[in-house]
């Protein structure tokens, strides 16, 4: 019985070569698109879970209300994690660690190296599930200079050598030290990653606020007790700072390990939900209706042969077969089809995934042996056979033997409407692609081309290291020298990122209770020139207006805070900050707002002040428009090299960063860009499918007309006019839904476009040209075809 099921399988798949084609090639194209994306959702929701105590680690992070809005912040005080540890029953342990990646210049022997790691305390390694291959956890830091470092790491240090720990490293020309430990190396899709770690006690000599409640500068870990609920925590949480640092606004809570990569937003101070769990949602919803569309294309593809396969439905129930053992037998041959488009699927993914890793920037793997990867593409296939199947084997089953078998041909009725209205939902759903595709990438552009208030164009960023800061008089001169070069700048944080911040600015009309987030930034003279903000009022800061205490401050500011200072110009206002020391400044300058932290947002208002270059940690390099970039480069890098020989040149170009911050956007648009000439050409598929049926079925009338003097364009028009109707209608169901989808996905961003109404005919048109070249190949046949052929029966 199997073995005659096989055999009428294969023949009938044999017999009709092309339609099997296109079935198997939609079906796996389909099941290779959906395995792609449901890789990269693995992978999402996949991020932590080597963490064996996943469950009940928290990051603390901190609300802080301000006059327009609540803002959420990563950092905390370093006084804060001990504190809750003896004070609050719930809190197992705790870890502090140096806040974000720590550049480090690394020297083994005459090689010289940046590697990225930051300082923490000893606890890390209980609470996260960090396995040490050489050393271990209890005495990795023993010793105040020691190291511990990844396997990856280690490799990259010192080559082949097995054994590591005891080797010396020099850190920054300065200290040595020792290697104390080497942990396997850490998953990718971890949320915490390194190259090393070092003892935190060497950050808190080194940054001495980390000592204050009133600083928030490391970030905190938090492990709860079995069954705590941090909701409880929390509570004793609110008001933590506060008993300590009246003054604060810092208002903590904890942040579990579960939301740390796919529910990270908040808004106003609390938590929306979203994140990349949205992106996870919207591609796999992306990837169900890819696999859709492939299901309604084995449909249409198989009801459109129904009439190739009534006769053997006829001949089946006169030998006695039912209409279930027909529904099983037409199911049974789905099934072995999705079977079939499943090994070819595997086959694809194969092929495609490095292309597709270097898309996404992950180093997925498809590990055909892993059992969960085993049960999804079965329940991929299994779906697809089932679904594409259902339809075709319910209608070829219950055909009237008969009728069948006298040869008269049923009426297309709700099967024609059933094929149609798959076909609008096919081309409908392709149509929402591409709107949004082109939204998507409006969007993008309409934020990377708002005016920023800096020029981020030939603007190159170096780190200030090494001897930099005891030369910069002389690498300004020589580097202006080059002829080159236009200017050269120092900072204290980076342009683009959010840097150092207070609320503790008073000035004179200020109302007491009101607490407004300010900015605050370390300049050079020439950075405003250098960076491209523009000067509106007064002057530049100037190396005579160092902070010294006890003395007035110049300060330069920019146009929001002068607005919230009051009516005119700020220029002569004193703003002072109530501190230890206090400071007392004048605004002697007023520089155009410019945008940074948030590229859709409206940036909070910034203070500059002078600093030294000892003080400063980014030097900005403004290359001349014509200026060669590469020969400038060249030219900056010897410069650096004569004033800072013991440190790499390495740099990055602003407009490079400005672009790191658009890598989800970026994702989310090529991707949705990829999936849409997928989702097309698999349409085409069923719009293939449609046509040869619709051909099929009117063969002798196309016979009848040619010998009656229909022309070979009248025949194509009479073939193609009904399906650019199934066209002209996805296009109406599509439009209104491809706008609210879009219009939903653009509230979330507060500088924004408008969807624009051209937008809608040009997709309408693009469908429309792909419908009729995948139909003219059908039509121009048919017309072209021989009218005696289809006649002679007759």
């Amino acid at each position: 019985m199997l073995i005659n099921f096989f055999k009428t399988a294969f023949r009938n798949c044999w017999r009709n070569k092309t339609y099997s084609v296109l079935n198997i090639l939609g079906l796996s194209v389909g099941i290779a698109s959906a395995a792609l994306i449901f890789l990269w959702v693995e992978d999402e929701l996949s991020f932590d879970n080597f963490n064996e105590k996943k469950d009940r680690l928290f990051f603390v992070r901190e609300n802080q209300k301000y006059e327009a809005y609540t803002a959420t912040f990563y950092s905390t005080p370093g006084p804060l994690a001990p504190a809750m540890q003896a004070e609050i029953p719930g809190i197992a342990n705790t870890c502090r660690t140096s806040e974000g990646d720590s550049y480090k210049l690394f020297t083994i022997g005459d090689r010289s190296m940046y590697s990225y790691g930051r300082f923490v305390e000893p606890s890390l390694f209980t609470l996260f599930t960090l396995p040490f291959v050489q050393g271990n956890a209890a005495s990795a830091f023993n010793q105040l200079h020691s190291l511990v470092i990844t396997e990856k790491a280690a490799r990259k240090y010192f080559g082949n050598d097995k054994q590591v720990i005891g080797k010396t490293i020099r850190v920054n020309n300065k200290q040595d030290y020792i290697v104390s430990g080497v942990l396997k190396d850490i998953p990718e899709n971890s949320n915490l990653k390194f190259e090393w770690v070092a003892p935190f006690e060497i950050y808190v000599q080194e940054s001495e606020g980390v000592k204050k409640w009133e600083n928030n500068s490391i970030s905190t870990y938090v492990e709860l007790k079995p069954g705590v609920q941090p909701a409880a925590v929390n509570k004793l949480l609110y008001a933590f700072i506060q008993k300590r640092a009246p003054n604060s606004l810092a208002r903590p809570f904890l942040f579990p390990m579960n939301d740390w990569r796919l529910r990270d937003k908040f808004d106003n101070g609390v938590q929306t939900g979203g994140g990349r769990i949205e992106y996870v949602r919207l591609f796999s919803i992306i990837a169900s209706i890819i696999l859709l569309i492939a299901c309604i294309n084995f449909m249409n593809l198989s009801t459109a042969r129904s009439e190739k396969r009534a006769k053997e439905v006829g001949i089946r129930k006169v030998l006695g077969s039912g209409n279930k053992g027909l529904i099983f037998h037409f199911l049974g041959e789905a099934l072995l089809m999705a079977f079939l488009a499943g090994v070819i699927a595997i086959l694809l993914v194969t092929l495609t995934l490095p292309a597709f890793n270097l898309l996404v920037q992950k180093n997925l793997h498809l590990a055909i042996g892993r059992p969960v990867h085993i049960l999804g593409l079965l329940t991929i296939i299994a779906t697809c056979g089932l679904l594409s199947g259902s339809y075709p084997s319910f209608y070829l089953s219950f055909f009237n033997p008969v009728f069948v078998l006298k040869g008269i041909k049923a009426k297309a009725g709700s099967a024609e409407l059933i094929r149609k209205g798959l076909v609008v939902l096919q081309f409908a759903t392709s149509i929402i692609l591409i709107i949004s595709t082109i939204i998507i990438y409006q969007q993008i552009q309409h934020v990377k081309h708002r005016n920023l208030g800096f020029n981020k164009n030939n603007l190159m960023e170096t780190d200030v290291t090494g001897d930099v800061k005891n030369h910069y008089t002389a690498i300004k001169q020589d580097l202006l020298n080059t002829g080159m070069i236009e200017n050269v700048g120092l900072s204290d944080h980076v342009t683009i990122d959010g840097g150092n911040n207070t609320s503790g600015f008073d000035w004179e009309g200020k109302p007491a209770s009101a607490e407004i987030l300010i900015s605050h930034r370390g300049i050079s003279t020439d950075f405003f020139q250098t960076s491209g903000i523009q000067l509106l009022e007064g002057r530049d800061v100037t190396e005579t207006d160092s902070m010294v205490p006890n003395k007035t401050v110049h300060v330069v500011i920019t146009r929001s805070l002068e607005k919230l200072m009051g009516n005119g110009s700020a220029l002569g206002k004193k703003i002072w900050h109530e501190g230890n020391p206090r400071i007392d400044a004048e605004v002697v300058g007023v520089v155009n707002d410019y945008v940074y932290n948030d590229m859709y947002k409206q940036p909070d208002p910034v203070l500059f002040h002078y600093t030294k270059p000892q003080n400063a940690t980014r030097m900005y390099v403004r290359f001349k428009p014509q200026a060669d970039l590469e020969k400038a480069l060249a030219k900056t890098e010897t410069v650096m090299k004569q004033y800072n020989p013991a440190y790499p040149f390495s740099y990055q170009f602003v407009d490079d960063q400005f672009n790191q911050m658009f890598m989800s956007e970026e994702l989310i648009s090529k991707l949705s860009r990829t999936f849409a000439i997928l989702a097309i050409f698999i349409s085409c598929l069923g719009l293939f499918a449609l046509a040869s049926y619709a051909t099929e079925r009117r063969t002798k009338e196309i016979g009848v007309r040619k010998v009656l003097g229909a022309s070979i364009s009248n025949i194509t028009t009479l073939l193609s006019k009904d399906f650019l109707k199934l066209v002209v209608l996805s296009c109406l169901v599509a439009f209104p839904t491809a706008w609210w989808i879009m219009h939903t996905w653009l509230q979330d961003y507060q500088y924004r476009i408008s969807i624009s109404w051209w937008i809608f005919p040009i997709a309408g048109l693009v469908a429309v040209l792909i419908a009729i070249i995948t139909i003219s190949f059908q039509s121009i046949k048919a017309a072209l075809a021989n009218p005696i052929k289809s006649l002679r029966t007759e």
